[in-house]
């Protein structure tokens, strides 16, 4: 299983800011903060206003299993289920008699992993997420719209806009821009050098690597928790005060950390934009048989305002 003390990079929790000034600062990339120390938001009667210190800094939410094998839970040993009927069954892509590539296809689950809450790191009640539980909150192979392409357009009827060249040349800006800082949020239809975000699923016709494969799974699903409405933006000025719901993603306030099969705890190598090129930091990462199928952490920015006075 994931070790919260061994298995996780706690130097991708940098940089801390106050205001817009680091107090620790950290080796990657950061969003842009509150540009004032001291913030003031909204409160129920009789107080109305609440000051306190604007605080930035990035929180471990989720663990995300990306695996061939349905029903295999990466993240929790590997535990496997049997629910005795054919569901996602999953690969990586083969040639056939022809000459076209089949797609991989990928199953992913999703935990809550609110470690900050589990481990008693609370700065302030408004600052972390409001469970404390562990739990599997969300698997694909029960999901008929990550099973099937045509599904799966019900969720992002727009994708038919952006498949053509010119859009997916754009993704050529966001791959460099990931590799290099963070990625490019206009450009929401890219997952960086990984590929398309869309079909919202787990078929990826572009498989280089499962490294590469898997991390763009990871971004599409990220994306598919937005526009389910299960994840909202948390960073930047206008979160200061609350989590904003977006049916779209803003790719700068992720980072991903491979857990297994190798852990990346280097944060160079593991606190990883979505979309940054996977050659930076996949080799010897993935075991043959034994290690085909990973487990991720999910980085979120979040952006804060710590109350210090009513």
């Amino acid at each position: 299983m994931v070790n919260p003390i061994t298995d996780i990079c706690w130097a991708c929790v940098l940089p801390i800011t106050i205001g817009a000034a680091p107090v620790a600062p950290g080796k990657t990339a950061d969003t842009t903060n509150f540009p004032s120390p001291v913030c003031a938001c909204p409160a129920p009667p009789p107080v109305f206003v609440r000051i306190g210190v604007a605080v930035g800094y990035w929180e471990p939410i989720r663990l995300i299993d990306v695996t061939k094998e349905p029903f295999c839970f990466v993240g929790i040993g590997g535990k496997k289920i049997d629910p005795g009927i054919p569901l996602g069954s999953g690969g990586d892509p083969e040639v056939g008699a022809g000459t076209e590539l089949n797609p991989a296809t990928w199953n992913v689950h999703w935990y809550q992993y609110p470690v900050f809450s589990l481990l008693s790191l609370v700065m302030d009640v408004l600052c972390v997420e409001n469970t404390q539980n562990f739990d599997i909150a969300y698997i694909t192979e029960i999901d008929p719209l990550w099973q099937d392409d045509e599904l799966s357009f019900v969720l992002s009827p727009e994708s038919i806009l952006f498949g053509n060249l010119i859009a997916q040349a754009a993704c050529a800006a966001d791959c460099l821009s990931a590799s290099v800082w963070l990625p490019l949020d206009p450009l929401f239809w890219c997952s960086g050098c990984q590929g398309s975000m869309y079909p919202m699923n787990g078929k990826v016709i572009t498989h280089n690597t499962s490294i590469q494969s898997s991390a763009l799974v990871v971004s599409r699903m990220v994306y598919k928790m937005h526009r389910e409405t299960f994840l909202p933006i948390t960073s930047g000025p206008e979160a200061i005060c609350a989590a904003i719901p977006s049916p779209m993603i803003k790719k700068s306030q992720y980072r991903t950390q491979l857990t297994v099969p190798v852990p990346t705890i280097d944060p160079l190598l593991g606190c990883n934009p979505l979309g940054k090129a996977t050659m930076f930091w996949e080799s010897f990462r993935e075991i043959p048989v034994q290690g085909e199928d990973f487990n991720y952490l999910l980085w979120r920015k979040r952006n804060c305002c710590v109350t210090v006075a009513p």
